[in-house]
């Protein structure tokens, strides 16, 4: 009989449950939105209740698709939305919306912390990465400056699927990738930097305990089997940071490929079989999802994200041309975007819409296209929106590239839908792009992948991605549009150290 395993993948902008048997097959999955909040400019919150019901509601629908008893599935475990501050206070209640990742509130806060440990070689000597924006930690700090009646009452912290966890299973756990991420990490020892948080002047009681992602972090409570028709007792497993466990997902833990993910936002990772130093702290090294790999990444703030938000704000009248030929506005997009040429006829995009994290981790940074004419057309724009998420991670691609010489790009997250995308992809990253099977399901078949590893399908990540197939189709970067996408490339890399004056000044 095939052991059925379970994934959920707490999104940004929905929560995505999955259902596969023990040779990787998907045989359900469902996808439940819910909103984001932006209570001021550069600030971004979501309700952890929102993801509880978007979860709930994702289970109902995947567990009436596979009929299914208690004994048939193996284990559960998540993958989510990394750096959010979920914060509880004594009674476990939840204090004030999650902050998220792309929330840009906390600089201060951070160049607060850099500054007491040194400068970024000083905190690198602590964690090997930056105290980002992004991060938890900064979040932390902001709340003791900002909010301190409710950081008072904080008894604990952790990140968005921990919630979903603790929901399930009433225990309060992280994980070492999602611990990596919250800038207070010893990724080297897989522990809490006990010297820099109390340099940092907090109390070490209110950071969770933290445990590898395979580990079996509690089981299915009567409760929680009531409110979302699992069985009680399932084994939960621990789970990861959808940065990490997305490319893990991808067959990504072992260096030598390069795992681009375009999703709200964009990954570039490679899998570590060994700890590496970070110079200059200019890429993010975590924890990977097991004991004794690691994983080295860059992050663009704003991917997919930028492209929904052209589709919602800019491409009205794409909208009412896809309802009149039924089909998905996406696909209207890209059907535009293909009838303008490699470099968008000069228009340039910059998808800086929530500040930056890599190459230039920076909060003031503000999207804009440039190069606009009285010929430019919509195509032409639209195009360039997706040229400019692509210079964004090619950026990151010459970063991951210096130590080793990918071979290939595994591509995922919703721009790996897109035939144009992943042509495009292999054009400007001047690199042969594949996608995996399973790849559309994201963290979420990187969860399942954890989740079998830990009930013991697999023996180890390395086994599990066996189930991995390579699609036959894949993309060869072409000679007839390298000169085009080179020069619009490096109008691109002009446009950030053009404007920043403008960016800080504006801020």
């Amino acid at each position: 009989m095939k052991r059925l395993l379970i994934g959920l993948d707490i999104g940004t902008s929905g929560a995505k449950c999955i259902i596969c048997d023990d040779t990787g097959k998907v045989l359900a999955s469902s996808t439940q939105e819910y909103p984001l909040y932006t209570p001021k400019p550069g600030w971004a919150e979501q309700n952890p209740e929102d993801w509880w019901e978007g979860v709930k509601r994702g289970l109902k629908v995947i567990l009436e698709k596979v009929n299914c008893g208690k004994e048939d599935i193996a284990g559960i475990s998540f993958s989510g939305q990394m750096h959010g501050l979920v914060a509880l206070d004594e009674d476990n209640n939840v204090i004030r919306p999650s902050i998220l990742w792309c929330d840009q509130r906390t600089q201060k806060q951070c160049d607060w912390i850099t500054e007491k440990a040194g400068g970024i070689e000083g905190l690198k000597s602590y964690t090997n990465n930056q105290m980002l924006t992004g991060y938890t930690g900064g979040k932390i700090l902001w709340l003791r400056d900002e909010e301190k009646e409710n950081f008072d009452k904080m008894k604990v912290f952790f990140c968005p699927k921990d919630y979903i966890r603790f929901k399930l299973t009433g225990k309060i756990a992280i994980d070492v990738s999602d611990a990596s991420g919250t800038g207070f990490f010893d990724t080297k020892q897989r522990k809490w930097s006990d010297a820099l948080i109390e340099l940092a002047g907090l109390d070490k009681s209110i950071f969770p305990e933290v445990i590898e992602s395979t580990a079996l972090a509690g089981t299915i409570t009567d409760a929680a089997a009531e409110e979302t028709g699992l069985p009680a007792g399932l084994n939960v497993y621990a789970g990861g940071g959808d940065a990490v466990i997305q490319t893990t997902g991808t067959g990504l833990v072992k260096p030598g490929v390069l795992g681009v993910v375009i999703g709200t936002s964009g990954n570039v990772s490679m899998g570590m079989d060994s700890y590496q130093d970070n110079p200059g702290a200019k890429l993010q090294m975590f924890c990977n999802n097991e004991p004794g790999l690691w994983h080295c990444f860059g992050c663009t703030l704003t991917a997919g994200g930028a492209f929904n938000w052209y589709q919602r704000t800019l491409a009205g009248e794409d909208r009412i041309i896809a309802k009149e030929k039924g089909v998905n506005v996406y696909d209207q997009m890209t059907l535009l975007a293909s009838e303008s040429p490699a470099g968008s006829n000069g228009v340039v995009f910059a998808p800086y819409l929530t500040g930056e994290r890599c190459p230039y981790p920076d909060p003031n940074a503000r999207g804009m296209f440039y190069g606009l004419s009285l010929g430019t057309t919509r195509g032409d724009i639209t195009r360039s929106v997706m040229e400019g998420v692509t210079f964004s991670l090619k950026q990151v691609v010459e970063l991951m590239s210096v130590n080793y010489k990918p071979e290939k790009v595994y591509l995922s997250g919703g721009g790996a839908s897109s035939e144009l995308w992943k042509q495009m992809a292999a054009d400007i990253f001047e690199i042969p792009v594949y996608t995996m099977s399973a790849a559309k399901e994201g963290g979420a078949f990187g969860a399942v992948l954890v989740a079998g590893v830990g009930a013991g399908v697999w023996k180890n990540l390395e086994e599990a991605i066996t189930v991995l197939k390579e699609d036959e189709k894949f993309y060869e970067p072409s000679l007839e549009t390298r000169d085009a996408y080179r020069k619009a490339y490096e109008l691109y890399k002009m446009l950030y150290h053009a404007n920043k004056p403008v960016f800080d000044a504006g801020a």
